[in-house]
């Protein structure tokens, strides 16, 4: 009988640096760790390796100008409006300096009281007690009036005052406007970038479908090559992080050949056939800071085909509680691995996931491995997951 059920190891590998031969770190990495830690390697285990490291070995990276060159070719009227970017940073900042390096003018649309992933713009009582509804367009002078004093809670900064000397630094104007309906943007230009992430196909749809002249949203900048510089096809500068005051680090593209590659290595060192993904932020939301991780535009982008789909699960205690009320103890356990077992040979989908949230389990297992590596000095960029698809009829 086992006792224990998902194990969760987050694998020390060396610093990874751009060129470095990816897969064979991991794989090397793996096989040390079971070494050291004795254990098996079993069929349907899963490997999971930081989007970060992987668009770093791979060496996609863009720089401010190279930023600027491509804004510049899609906006020559040189006046821009930029419509929802995420208040970051480590995110935006650098994205920022580059389209203000390429522009005369900028038109800021932002959200409020906070932007999409729930960055605070302002304090929300604040707002509350103002003049203002959430359908009010709010000027920059009335948001200095009634909310300049912000500061976000973590950082102590307020985003709009760093937004602004950011821009300016460039040479560039920058006019600020707060509007919780992006098509207000169009009062200002016809020429709009739009950098929301999880709603960007809708909003550059609307802008389009009401008289926008140029529109391209951020997934489009830098979806090629400028000057030799990295890329990113399906993502643009979705997905970017800082990486020097004048670089940044991109989503990566080689993600679907590098799972492949780690699954086929260890398939031949093991003889398992174990499931391989990248992974981002994870996607989930801080209670406190009211922050919602997911900043990039997937939890996974490139995993193996055992990845594919959502849970196939029953819910053991809405279970116990009704379909089993009358039994307990071995009995109860019994009972509900026979219906587990029902459940695994349902091939055609009925009743999955009774009393269960259906997420997809790259959603699941890509959050379990962002709180497991974290973003800091664990230095374990490979997570490694043992008996994630386990259940009680395994036992």
């Amino acid at each position: 009988m086992r006792n224990v059920g998902t194990v969760v190891r987050g694998i020390r590998t060396p610093i990874i640096k751009e060129n470095d031969d990816l897969a064979s770190i991991v794989v090397e990495s793996l096989m040390k760790a079971q070494e050291s830690e004795n254990f098996e390697f079993r069929d349907k285990d899963i490997v999971a390796i930081t989007e970060a490291v992987v668009a770093i070995s791979e060496g996609n990276f863009v720089s401010v100008d190279d930023i600027a060159s491509d804004i510049q070719a899609k906006y020559p009227s040189k006046n821009i409006g930029v419509v929802y970017p995420i208040l970051s940073r480590n995110r935006f900042s650098m994205i920022l300096k580059g389209i203000a390096r390429g522009m005369d003018k900028i038109t800021m649309l932002l959200s409020f009281p906070s932007d999409e992933v729930g960055n605070g713009i302002m304090d929300e009582e604040d707002f509350l007690n103002s003049p203002f509804t959430l359908g009010s367009i709010i000027s920059e002078e009335e948001y200095k009036k009634y909310f300049g004093d912000f500061l976000h809670p973590f950082t102590g900064i307020n985003m709009v005052d760093y937004y602004k000397e950011l821009v300016e630094s460039e040479n560039c104007e920058i006019e600020f406007v707060f509007s919780n309906n992006p098509l207000d943007i169009l009062k200002y230009t016809e020429d709009v970038l739009n950098c929301d992430i999880h709603t960007r196909n809708h909003t550059k749809k609307m802008l389009i479908n009401n008289g926008a002249k140029t529109v391209y949203g951020l997934f489009e900048v830098m979806s090629s090559p400028i000057n030799n510089s990295g890329f990113n096809p399906s993502y643009g500068l979705l997905g970017s992080n800082k990486s020097t005051e004048e670089r940044l680090k991109l989503f990566p593209k080689t993600g679907p050949e590098l799972v492949q590659r780690i699954a086929t290595k260890l398939k031949e060192l093991t003889g398992k056939n174990i499931e391989v993904m990248v992974y981002g932020d994870g996607a989930f939301k801080d209670p406190v800071g009211k922050i919602w991780e997911l900043a990039d535009p997937v939890v996974s982008p490139a995993y193996t085909s055992g990845l594919e789909g959502t849970p196939n699960e029953i819910k053991l205690k809405y279970v116990s509680d009704n379909q089993f009320a009358d039994l307990k103890g071995e009995e109860l356990k019994n009972a509900i691995k026979e219906e587990i077992k029902k459940k695994n040979a349902n091939m055609k989908g009925q009743n999955l996931s009774l009393g269960t949230t259906p997420r997809r389990l790259t959603d699941l297992i890509g959050s379990l491995c962002d709180l497991t590596s974290g973003s800091g000095d664990k230095g374990t960029p490979v997570v490694f997951i043992q008996g994630y698809f386990d259940n009680l009829a395994n036992d």
